[in-house]
This record gives structure tokens, C-alpha cells and sequence, in this order.
């Protein structure tokens, strides 16, 4: 099974330059390769996964900085376009109202997914090695237990994190006696077999207001002024305090489940059927 650990890592100025430069390049391609999706759906083509991993060389040509980027991160750009496609699909399937992908904005891409062997995690000296960027600190604050197959450099803010994606042997256990089955409502976050309703926390909906608040004034503020990038900062850790709340509670939640219980099941709900029928499936 693969887990993940999260940690803060404390790139130096030469090292943030070039994560910065990665992002922005990445942010480039994703929003290049989604054009051409774009424009052959219009013209009735329908492109593949393969077709837009085929693009990536020859934009080399367009763009130069893209050899500044590890390849493989760059091949993770166009798997998560794809991803998200499949996933509005998914929705769409569903029953549910769902848009197109919208292009990503300037500082708007957070993330660099790497594979072996782009990087390598010294341990003992705290380091972690990064392909084309270079060696950068990081807080092991607890040790990397099993295969390390990945790491996702995340920015949140102002902060660099690390997300390392660790397989690990799946423990043995003795045949299951305690299975529950959990039914992910339309009003309520979830409902279980045991009875049990779980709310829906609402962290967007609750903070509605504030970001209302901020959004206005970055709408009224002068592009390029300082205090125009005071305000996206404090729009980003708004952003990254619904994150963390989110996380936060379906960590507790899964937890919570993990511990009492032997066998869960999750419901794939049928939402469209639901709509339809105006009632809900049972677990």
C-alpha cells in the first residue's frame, strides 16, 4: 500500500528561484497542452494521453525553459491534466453539473510530482536532492518507514512542503469481524451503517464572507503594486486554512474508522439515480 508523509522543507534563495521558475514553467505547459485539447475537441478530434505526452518535445522548441524542468516532472504535468478531465467526466456521469478545466494562472500552479530518479531523500543528513533544482533542506521530523516511490513538491504561502509517497507491506490481520459500510450523502458528509450521521463541516462556506471580502480588494487593487501582493498572499493562506481544515477532518474522520473497524466499505453513489428517485440508497 502507499501512504504519504508530509514535510517542511527550507529551500535556499538560489534553490526557491528555480522551484519558482519550475512552477511557472509548469503552469506554461499545463495551460499549452490544454489549449491543444482544447482546439481539437472544436475541430472534432479527440486527443489522447499519448498525443499530448508526444507534444512535450517539440515545445521544448516553442519554450526553452522547459529543459530547465526534470522530464518526468513535466510528463506528471500532462498526467494531471488528464486526470482532471477524467474526473469532470466522472462527475458529468454522475448527474452533476460540471464545467471545462480553466487555465491556471500566474502563481496559481503549486505543485512538482517527481518519480525515481529524479530525486533521492538523504536521511541521515536531512537533505533532500531534486533533479535540476538541486539539494534542499528538509525536517524529517519523523522517519521514512518502507520504499520511497515519489515526492510532490507542494508551495503553500509563503512555505515549501514535501510529500513523500512511501510503499509499504500491509500488515496481516486475523479475518475481518467488524466490517461497516459508509454511504456519502447529498446534505450530510456521510452516513454509516452503525447509524452514525456525519455532518458536512463546510469549510468553504463558512469562510465565504472573508474571501468575498478579500477577493473585492484584490479586484480594486493596481496590478503589480506591493499592496496588491500583500492581498494575494493573504488570499493564498486563506485558501491554505480551508485546506488544512479539510485534511484536518478527514484524517481524524478516516482514523476514526481505521481504528474500530476491520472491513469498510464505501457506497458509490448513484447520484443522477438519486435526483431521480428522491430518496437515498442503502448501505
Amino acid at each position: 500500500m502507499i501512504i504519504s508523509y508530509k514535510y517542511r522543507v527550507y529551500p535556499d534563495r538560489g534553490a526557491e528561484r528555480k522551484l519558482g521558475e519550475a512552477l511557472d514553467t509548469c503552469r506554461w505547459l499545463y495551460n499549452r497542452l490544454l489549449e491543444e485539447i482544447s482546439k481539437s475537441k472544436e475541430n472534432g478530434v479527440q486527443l489522447k494521453i499519448y498525443d499530448t505526452q508526444n507534444m512535450i518535445p517539440s515545445l521544448k522548441l516553442e519554450k526553452p525553459d522547459l529543459r530547465n524542468v526534470y522530464s518526468k516532472v513535466l510528463q506528471m504535468v500532462n498526467y494531471t491534466i488528464w486526470s482532471n478531465i477524467k474526473g469532470l467526466y466522472a462527475l458529468k456521469e454522475n448527474g452533476q453539473k460540471v464545467g471545462k478545466l480553466r487555465f491556471k494562472g500566474k502563481g496559481w500552479y503549486k505543485t512538482l510530482n517527481y518519480n525515481q530518479p529524479g530525486f533521492k531523500i538523504d536521511q541521515d543528513h536531512s537533505i533532500l536532492k531534486l533533479s535540476k533544482i538541486g539539494n534542499v533542506k528538509i525536517k524529517l521530523h519523523r522517519p521514512i518507514d518502507g520504499k520511497i516511490k515519489g515526492v510532490i513538491i507542494k508551495k503553500s504561502g509563503n512555505k515549501w512542503y514535501a510529500i513523500v509517497q512511501v510503499e509499504q507491506e500491509p500488515e496481516q490481520q486475523i479475518s475481518s469481524i467488524k466490517p461497516v459500510g459508509i454511504d456519502l450523502g447529498l446534505k450530510a458528509f456521510a452516513v454509516d451503517s452503525a447509524g452514525y450521521v456525519i455532518e458536512n463541516p463546510r469549510f468553504a462556506e463558512k469562510s465565504s464572507d472573508k474571501l468575498k471580502k478579500i477577493q473585492k480588494k484584490l479586484s480594486r487593487a493596481k496590478k503589480g503594486s506591493n499592496n496588491r501582493r500583500k492581498i494575494v498572499a493573504k488570499l493564498g493562506k486563506a485558501y491554505e486554512k480551508i485546506n488544512n481544515q479539510r485534511n484536518d477532518f478527514l484524517h481524524k474522520l478516516s482514523r476514526l474508522y481505521v481504528d474500530d473497524y476491520d472491513t469498510i466499505c464505501v457506497e458509490d453513489l448513484d447520484v443522477k439515480g438519486l435526483k431521480e428517485k428522491g430518496n437515498c440508497k442503502g448501505l
